[in-house]
């Protein structure tokens, strides 16, 4: 703590970025200040929500960067953000991608719904808000503009040259003249002439009427009932067409709401919320939220933004490179404190939720701790062994980081060096394996280790934890009772159980974490006593090797269904009739 108040002694008043740190040395928080003294210092005093404190709380050391201006350290915070991916910053991992429709830039167009944007000789046109808007759309167009339809050219005419939709050209002759005329009638439509195509039609639909042509003035009719459709339910909210995102937000105990909304050819076609925990200034906060937001590739920069006028214009403008305004007045200001307002209500509808996930997650592991008398354990990491009658023996760790699984970071651990079923030998080894890696690698260790079991796994984890690794790392035995249920939770030396309330979040927390390790030991024992089982009963058969073991597996899907199978079926699955006697004889000496 000394060195942490040296430091913020000689914080300058400049800009910059700042990476706070763990007992690890890992970068949990990266922020930004216009005076990085005040801001840094701001963590340090007074009190704090649940949050902060508890990102204070992890704080061992920081660094910082300073910048020559607040766009710089803006612009250096993104990519600080993206170079350590910190728990406790905002990461916008929205990996949703929005559908365009594309004419497509093959000799004889087609119109299809993609979401990836490519440079090649297509049009594409969007984004749209879903995939039904866009599909509403493309059916629309289908209806009233003939390019062809078939993905793969035909050797005959299909049911839509029939209907009036495709001119056909698998079996006539298409210009490229007829093509471009329908395309220009196309790009004219989505870039918001539909009001002068339907008028124009509707001139159509009369002069056919005149003409006595009552077929064809049906269909023109129809066409203009499904563009009134299409058209009601993107109701015009701007008159001059252009494409803007319209932003506003909210703070309320300690967490931010964002609302985005997309105005595109002056249609409100559809919003974007995002919420999040905030540890910085509301107006830093949105600037990084605003900076990830285009930051990913299914957010297309606009013609213009809107934003509410607490936020520095001039720094958006210059980031984003996109004209930035901030209105007074008018339907630009309506639609901006409108995107406020439907971020504060969505706020209060969604902090129950908030709350009870955090009870059932952080404040779990923070009860937990208390109850253990450790330090609150963020990450901890569980183990559990897998053996039937001594048969492949293997063993499972889980992650669980702040209560939540972190299931990219399992792992599954086959047992090489025992011999039988030891369940004690078994956590030895794979607790020696874990650790000795996370040594060597750097990676990070546990707050706690639990162990599955009771005091002699506890004792075997503890003996190569301590004696042969040197980690003094808490670790706790977790207890079953008479029906397999989770019962209470042993730890300390010598090991004495910890009374935790069976109603409480932390025993739930218990619960979920033997539940999910014993799931994921079981889950792998399975798959390694699925492929071994076949392979025992036709090893030693004449005829059978890697390849065909796995074709009988695949065909048959078990060695019941195998065992149960006719000569013929056998050959039927590819091997030869001899060798499909000796497999028949062979597993009527196995049946049991």
């Amino acid at each position: 703590m000394s060195q942490l108040r040296e430091k913020l002694a000689i914080l300058p008043d400049r800009p910059g970025c700042y990476l706070m740190k763990d007992k690890n040395g890992t970068v949990i928080y990266v922020g930004k200040a216009k005076i990085l003294k005040n801001r840094v210092r701001s963590y340090f005093t007074g009190t704090h929500d649940g949050k902060t404190y508890r990102l204070v709380n992890e704080i061992v050391d920081f660094e910082y960067i300073v910048t020559s201006s607040n766009l710089e350290a803006l612009i250096l915070e993104m990519n600080l953000i993206k170079k350590y991916d910190p728990k406790y910053n905002i990461m916008l991992k929205d990996d949703k991608s929005y559908p365009f429709i594309k004419i497509t830039g093959e000799e004889q167009p087609r119109l299809i719904i993609t979401r990836s944007v490519k440079k090649d000789k297509g049009k594409y046109f969007g984004p749209y808000p879903n995939a039904q808007a866009a599909n509403e759309t493309k059916k629309l167009l289908d209806r009233m503009y003939p390019l062809r339809k078939c993905t793969n050219m035909p050797d005959k005419v299909c049911l839509y040259y029939h209907m009036g939709q495709c001119l056909a050209p698998c079996v006539k002759t298409v210009t490229d003249e007829q093509n471009k005329e329908i395309i220009e009638q196309i790009t004219r439509f989505l870039n918001g002439g539909h009001s002068d195509i339907r008028t124009e039609l509707e001139k159509k639909m009369f002069e056919a009427a005149d003409k006595l042509e009552f077929e064809r003035a049906k269909e023109l009719r129809d066409q203009i009932a499904h563009i009134d459709a299409l058209m009601e339910k993107q109701k015009m909210i701007m008159a001059d067409l252009v494409n803007r995102d319209i932003f506003g937000y909210a703070v309320d105990k300690g967490w931010m709401c964002v609302q985005v909304f997309f105005v595109r050819q002056g249609k409100l076609i559809e919003r974007d919320v995002s919420m999040f925990p905030i540890y910085d200034e509301p107006e830093e906060e949105f600037l990084t939220f605003i900076g990830q937001f285009y930051a990913q590739d299914n957010h297309f920069k606009p013609k213009e933004i809107a934003l509410p006028d607490t936020i520095d214009q001039e720094i958006v403008e210059k980031f984003l490179e996109v004209p930035v305004i901030q209105p007074k007045r008018g339907k630009k200001k309506e639609l901006v404190d409108l995107a406020g307002q439907n971020a504060t209500i969505a706020l209060q509808e969604k902090f129950h939720l908030i709350e009870r996930d955090e009870e059932r997650t952080i404040k779990a592991v923070e009860n937990l701790g208390i109850k253990a008398g450790i330090p609150t354990p963020h990450r901890i990491e569980a183990f559990d062994n897998s053996n039937i009658q001594g048969t492949n023996p293997v063993s499972a760790m889980i992650v669980f980081i702040d209560g939540k699984a972190e299931k990219k970071e399992y792992r599954k651990y086959k047992i090489k060096t025992v011999q039988g079923p030891d369940d004690y030998e078994s956590m030895r080894e794979v607790v020696r394996r874990r650790y000795s890696r996370v040594l060597k690698e750097g990676l990070p260790l546990p707050d706690l280790i639990i162990i599955d079991g009771g005091k002699g796994h506890l004792a075997a984890a503890s003996d190569v934890l301590e004696n042969e690794l040197g980690l003094a790392i808490p670790i706790a035995g977790l207890v079953k009772d008479d029906k397999h249920r989770t019962s209470h939770l042993i730890i300390g030396d010598p090991p004495e159980p910890i009374l935790l309330e069976r109603n409480s979040q932390e025993f739930y927390l218990l619960q979920r974490i033997q539940d999910e390790v014993h799931r994921f030991a079981i889950t792998f024992h399975r798959q390694l006593h699925g492929k071994s089982a076949i392979q025992s009963v036709l090893d030693d058969i004449p005829g059978i090797g890697e390849k065909r073991r796995k074709m009988l597996l695949k065909y048959f899907g078990s060695v019941k269904k195998l065992r149960e199978a006719s000569i013929e079926q056998i050959i039927e699955a590819g091997i030869p009739r001899a060798v499909g006697e000796l497999i028949i004889d062979r597993l009527q000496q196995k049946t049991p």
